[in-house]
């Protein structure tokens, strides 16, 4: 048998077409990607050379990883940011999720009102950030705010909220007169405070996307496990939440990352005062108010650095408990 050949005119026709495609391809991309490299890549590459410089208005001193340097010394302001924004991180994230997953499976049940509730739970998420962190800001006030009068009023102590530094777990041992030691002080009060407000606006965003994940469990499943006799309890264990797991864990992933980035809400509650400095607050005070234009950018890629570690150990161990 002879092999057929091909037309050399259509083989040149052929990779004509094939160009004009890939030109029109990357032409129709070209937007986007030009926005990307000048709205993403650019000013990462401009942060990392910021960051090797003393850069206060502009460029003076080539210092290399003087910046970085700084920022890992044992006595660093790094440190007890990166504390802060951790101990906020672990305390926001399960109680917003283990809230909203509760929501979530109250609500998907058939009961009177059920739109009404996820609509109202939902609105403080899409509510300016800045607003409602002032408005709670006003109700923490000691000496107006409302849930101090409400505490009054039931014959409980006022509190300082947002103005108290003292640890959490020290306070509730002083009220029970024992005296802690000076390593298990545990958040401050203030930054409790914050993870309240945080969890009041999120916990609807996160009741939102479990919903649409319990909608994807076929009702078939719960029909058989309950013709064997299963109850409830034995429906959410064994059906419910292995078959939410990818749903929790993309939640999981976000919410961390949304937490070691928070800014907005704290800013406007505290300024980052009394132990609620996280990375982000530390990073922006580094910029404004020191004109550490350098040693800023090196925080910034550092705490991108350690999301990165959290977002990659989290994908290795959490997500071999996925069920897809």
């Amino acid at each position: 048998m002879t092999a057929t050949k091909i037309a050399p005119s259509k083989v040149s026709a052929s990779r004509s077409r094939a160009i004009r495609e890939a030109l029109l391809a990357y032409g129709l991309l070209s937007p986007a990607l030009l926005l990307f490299l000048g709205f993403t890549v650019f000013p990462l590459i401009f942060g990392l050379v910021i960051s090797l410089y003393n850069w206060r208005t502009g460029p003076t001193d080539f210092i290399g990883l003087a910046n970085y340097a700084r920022a890992l010394q044992p006595d660093s302001e790094m440190w007890r940011a990166l504390g802060a924004t951790v101990a906020y991180s672990l305390l926001s994230v399960p109680i917003q999720l283990f809230i909203a997953l509760v929501l979530a499976y109250l609500l998907f049940q058939k009961i009177r009102g059920k739109s009404f509730f996820r609509v109202a739970l939902f609105l403080p998420y899409v509510t300016s950030t800045v607003a409602s962190a002032a408005v709670w800001a006003r109700l923490y006030s000691p000496d107006i705010g409302v849930i101090n009068q409400v505490l009054h009023f039931f014959g409980i102590q006022p509190l300082q909220w947002l103005l108290e530094d003292k640890g959490i777990f020290t306070m509730i041992a002083s009220g029970l007169g024992v005296t802690l030691p000076a390593g298990v002080t545990g958040p401050s009060l203030a930054l409790v405070s914050i993870v309240i407000y945080t969890t009041w606006v999120f916990v609807g965003y996160d009741m939102t996307i479990f919903l649409a994940g319990l909608g994807n469990i076929p009702a078939e499943l719960y029909e058989v496990a309950k013709i064997d006799g299963a109850g409830g309890w034995a429906l959410f264990r064994h059906i419910t939440l292995p078959l939410l797991s990818p749903t929790t864990f993309f939640l999981s992933l976000i919410t961390i990352i949304g937490t070691f980035k928070a800014f907005n809400h704290i800013w406007v509650m505290t300024r980052g005062d009394n132990g609620t400095t996280t990375a982000s607050i530390l990073i922006y005070r580094q910029l404004y108010e020191f004109q550490r234009a350098g040693y800023a950018a090196a925080l910034a890629f550092m705490l991108f650095t350690v999301i990165l570690i959290v977002t990659i150990l989290q994908n290795r161990v959490a997500g071999r408990q996925v069920n897809y």
